[in-house]
């Protein structure tokens, strides 16, 4: 795993509670393309008042978008999101093409001590990964894992990328604090990963997945958030605006206690 160069967190009072958010942010624009909203986007997610923020389709790099848009970020999409807020992050590049680079990234307002990223690309189809954390809270010894993952479109690939995130899950020790999410694009409901321990938030809270797809009116439930080892509290579909109108996903949110 790679260890992140990254701003030091100093421990202080330890933390056994904290916010999960996890969104696809489409790489900065609304559905179709149709608008760079990057900035609106980074206040939308510090008003939510996350400490992990889970992100999905976010561009390391792109060398075109400066020249067409006057507000696209000097430095990458993750880094301009995480700002002064979240003094840590962790990025995984997906997909590379020649003007740039897109793939999955964490936010942390606690300390990232080591992560990597897992390739479950399937051969000839679209570039897909799995961003593996391993944090560790303030004033805590116990390590929390964070996998932030973007599934495929079609539900074989899918199922093959579920098995690659099962094996990974097993090497995780049994007992350690694990949050699972992202964009499984699973509107048909076939994944679970109730075998390897884990529950996902909103079937437990509610009986079924929160649907999130399109942000407009979001019809398709193919966002998740799982856990194991872990308490959840409050979990939310941020639906009204501004979530409404930025990217083609809405947000999943949730506070788990240790």
């Amino acid at each position: 795993m790679t260890q992140p160069e990254l701003i030091p967190i100093t421990p202080t009072t330890a933390i056994t509670r904290f916010t999960v958010l996890t969104v696809n942010i489409h790489k900065g624009f609304t559905a179709l393309n149709r608008r760079f909203i990057l900035p609106e986007l980074r206040e939308a997610v510090r008003s939510v008042g996350a400490d992990m923020v889970f992100l999905q389709e976010i561009h390391g790099t792109h060398e075109r978008h400066p020249q067409r848009y006057s507000d696209w970020p000097k430095m990458p999409q993750y880094e301009f999101l995480a700002d002064s807020i979240w003094p840590q992050f962790a990025y995984g590049r997906n997909a590379v093409y020649p003007h740039g680079d897109h793939g999955n990234a964490l936010l942390s307002k606690f300390q990232i001590i080591r992560y990597d990223n897992l390739d479950i690309s399937q051969s000839g189809h679209e570039n897909r990964g799995l961003l593996h954390c391993v944090l560790r809270l303030p004033g805590g010894e116990r390590e929390i894992h964070a996998i932030c993952i973007h599934l495929g479109l079609r539900e074989v690939h899918r199922q093959q990328q579920l098995r690659l995130l099962e094996q990974r899950i097993l090497e995780i020790p049994a007992d350690a604090p694990l949050v699972v999410a992202g964009d499984f694009n699973d509107w048909r409901q076939k994944a679970d990963l109730s075998q390897s321990g884990l529950h996902e938030v909103f079937v437990h809270a509610h009986g079924k997945p929160a649907r999130t797809f399109p942000a407009r009116l979001p019809l398709l439930p193919l966002d998740r958030i799982y856990v194991r080892n872990l308490t959840i509290h409050n979990p939310r579909v941020l639906t009204t605006r501004p979530w409404s109108h930025l990217s083609d996903h809405v947000p999943l949110s949730v506070e788990i206690e240790l």
